[in-house]
């Protein structure tokens, strides 16, 4: 898999000696989650991994070396049965992720580091990611950070884009025109979207007070739930940066974090 996670800030480059130098109490471990699922006729499978990845290493090039903040080896498959019935769509349980996160918690916390970054890009695993946070504080005393997306402005995206450019649409697609151009078949977008915003309902797919659940096939035959079409690798560079540039704000701050109350 194509990485930009800077040699100085990847974990796995590190051997077990380097590893036991590093100060425990302030050394600040990002742990990846994305999935392998389908993304419609023009993206790649791996979209939200590379996506996950880019971004993260954008933000961790802003980070002096210096300082022990380090991106461990993503979580590649993620609870994607939203995508199940689309050829190439790798979904594990909510258990089994629940259950794979919690042991590298584990392992984590046995090798005496105090501090854990989830950084999650697939809205699949958003709920679970809420879940592990509060049980890795729990169960072994890990300081747990959640963090997720891509935090930028995203300028000149559709009010419509914005709202219902779910999956597979305009952002994901900038993202790899930039990144990973030859990777996406420009010749092929197909547009779906699951509601409209000039046409508001009572109950809404997501992030209201009551949604109602559903799978791509009933919304996307082609999977992609957004609009690809206005994608541009120059959109995708201005908006990693500025989502690089504010993650690499938030890890800093995880870094220097302090609990009130002596929590």
């Amino acid at each position: 898999m194509k990485t930009w996670i800077p040699d100085a800030h990847n974990f796995a480059y590190l051997n077990w000696k380097q590893v036991d130098a590093l100060p425990r109490e302030s050394t600040l471990l990002v742990l990846p989650t994305a999935a392998i699922e389908q993304h419609g006729h023009h993206l790649p499978l791996a979209t939200d991994t590379l996506i996950n990845d880019l971004i993260l290493g954008k933000a961790l090039a802003l980070i002096p070396e210096e300082l022990p903040i380090y991106a461990l080896p993503p979580v590649c498959y993620g609870k994607s049965n939203e995508h199940i019935g689309f050829p190439g769509t790798m979904s594990v349980s909510a258990q089994t992720f629940l259950a794979v996160v919690r042991d590298l918690g584990a392992s984590i916390a046995a090798s005496g580091f105090n501090k854990v970054v989830l950084y999650n890009t697939h809205g699949g695993n958003s709920s679970l990611v809420d879940v592990l946070a509060r049980d890795l504080r729990a169960e072994f005393g890990l300081r747990t950070f959640s963090l997720f997306g891509s935090p930028a402005n995203f300028e000149g995206v559709s009010p419509q884009e914005r709202a219902y450019g779910f999956h597979a649409g305009e952002i994901e697609t900038a993202f790899l025109l930039h990144a990973t151009p030859s990777l996406v078949d420009t010749s092929a977008y197909t547009s779906n979207y699951i509601a409209r915003v000039e046409n508001p309902e009572l109950l809404k797919p997501e992030g209201s007070s009551a949604n109602f659940a559903w799978l791509t096939r009933d919304i996307a035959p082609s999977g992609v739930m957004g609009d690809p079409t206005p994608a541009t690798a120059e959109h995708g560079e201005t908006w990693s940066n500025e989502a690089a540039a504010r993650i690499a704000q938030l890890l800093v701050a995880m870094y220097n974090f302090q609990p009130r109350h002596g929590a």
